[in-house]
């Protein structure tokens, strides 16, 4: 790793992190939570419990990476990466998937804000382009996780479903990558000789506390990570409940489950480095509004569809909404926000992300029991969409990002 350059082997890293959670997560979680039983409420309580841990960790992570150095702090994520997927191969029952799940999502807690922090220290006036291609290169992981995950439970030798040797092959494979991650990390870490600047204790937790109040007290802040985290509830909805919708309801295959979701993922890997240049150029809040729009139309949508192709179709408009919004948001956010304080500013957008992931597929499976996914789906888009001018008309940052 010592011949590349500092952001390529972050992105490698972050390539192998993304991997490892993914293959985790969708489609084998939901799957995995199916086979021990869980009805609708449980699914999504459990897909959700893992970002629950980020809303109260990540603010705390990304403070703490301005004080301690970030990485010392990303090495404590990637450490989590590299167990917990192991922990799965002992798991009996839902109560214990709930459990480890929550555990496992120390790993982006931490390792999320620091990392986007270390881009920012970086990008220059690039912001929103470096931000933008960091967040493509790593999610490349997702586009391989998920339909990887969903080919290992296909071939699952079991006529009734998947089996739970398929189940522990996925988690097998997350894991050893996730120790692939931690091994370069480490490798990265090594050949950095820049030293942290150490600070008395009392120092340190003053300047904890002030990076903190300094971010949550901006409302532009506050509101433009509130956009993320509604359309990042469409994104733990669908995370959770596509697979379900799919096999259950369209008759589709583990695989092609897994496939929508690729789908999804190469429409935002392919457009969000693009719409992150332009968000340098021609400022953030137009990109945001139209990719909140287009992310509630599409998902609207899908409880209308079941033919795979029309289904690829919604999940693509969909990849492409959210690198709109993805692109933007961040790099709005560090545009207010002093240099010193990047990691409590990607901190907060993290917590306020995650409450939006958790809140998804937990609110989907509560409506859903109680009346059905289209009439669900259609409440959470509406969310998204009466979200655009509370947005626009509070936030007002032209200056600051045309400068």
């Amino acid at each position: 790793m010592k011949y590349l350059s500092p952001f390529t082997a972050l992105c490698t890293v972050g390539f192998f992190a993304k991997f490892s959670y993914a293959l985790a997560r969708s489609p084998v979680l939901p799957l995995f939570a199916l086979y021990l039983g869980a009805g609708s409420e449980a699914i999504g309580f459990a897909v959700g419990i893992s970002t629950v841990t980020g809303i109260f960790f990540k603010m705390p992570a990304g403070a703490l990476s301005d004080v301690i150095g970030r990485k010392r702090t990303m090495l404590i994520g990637l450490v989590i990466f590299a167990v917990m997927p192991f922990a799965y191969l002992f798991i009996d029952n839902y109560q214990t998937l709930v459990i480890i799940r929550f555990l496992h999502g120390l790993a982006t807690a931490i390792y999320g804000p620091v990392s986007m922090a270390v881009v920012a220290d970086v990008a220059g006036s690039r912001k929103g382009e470096l931000l933008s291609w960091f967040s493509s290169v790593t999610i490349i992981g997702n586009l391989l996780g998920a339909p990887l995950g969903g080919l290992i439970l296909n071939n699952s030798p079991g006529t009734g479903g998947p089996t739970i040797g398929a189940f522990h092959t996925a988690y097998l494979v997350s894991g050893f990558a996730g120790v692939m991650a931690l091994i370069l990390a480490v490798g990265v870490l090594k050949g950095d000789g820049q030293r942290e600047r150490h600070n008395s204790l009392r120092e340190a937790f003053t300047r904890f506390l002030s990076g903190i109040k300094e971010v949550v007290s901006d409302k532009r802040v506050v509101i433009t990570s509130n956009m993320e985290g509604l359309q990042n509830m469409t994104v733990g909805a669908l995370e959770a409940f596509l697979p379900i919708y799919a096999v259950t309801v369209a008759n589709l295959s583990a695989f092609q489950a897994g496939l929508l979701w690729g789908v999804q993922v190469i429409a935002t890997i392919l457009s969000k480095p693009i719409m992150g240049k332009t968000s340098d150029r021609l400022g953030r809040k137009p990109l945001i509004s139209v990719g909140m729009l287009l992310c509630a139309v599409s998902f609207a949508a899908i409880p209308l569809l079941q033919d795979f192709y029309l289904l690829c179709l919604a999940a693509l408009v969909f990849g492409l909404g959210e690198a709109l919004v993805t692109s933007s948001s961040a790099a709005l956010i560090i545009d207010i926000c002093k240099e010193k304080h990047f990691g409590a500013a990607m901190g907060t957008f993290g917590t306020i992300y995650d409450v939006g992931h958790a809140s998804g597929p937990i609110l989907a499976g509560l409506l859903i029991a109680h009346i059905g996914y289209q009439y669900s789906f259609w409440i959470m888009a509406a969310l998204l969409v009466i979200a655009i001018p509370i947005f626009t008309a509070n936030v007002n940052i032209d200056k600051e990002v045309q400068g």
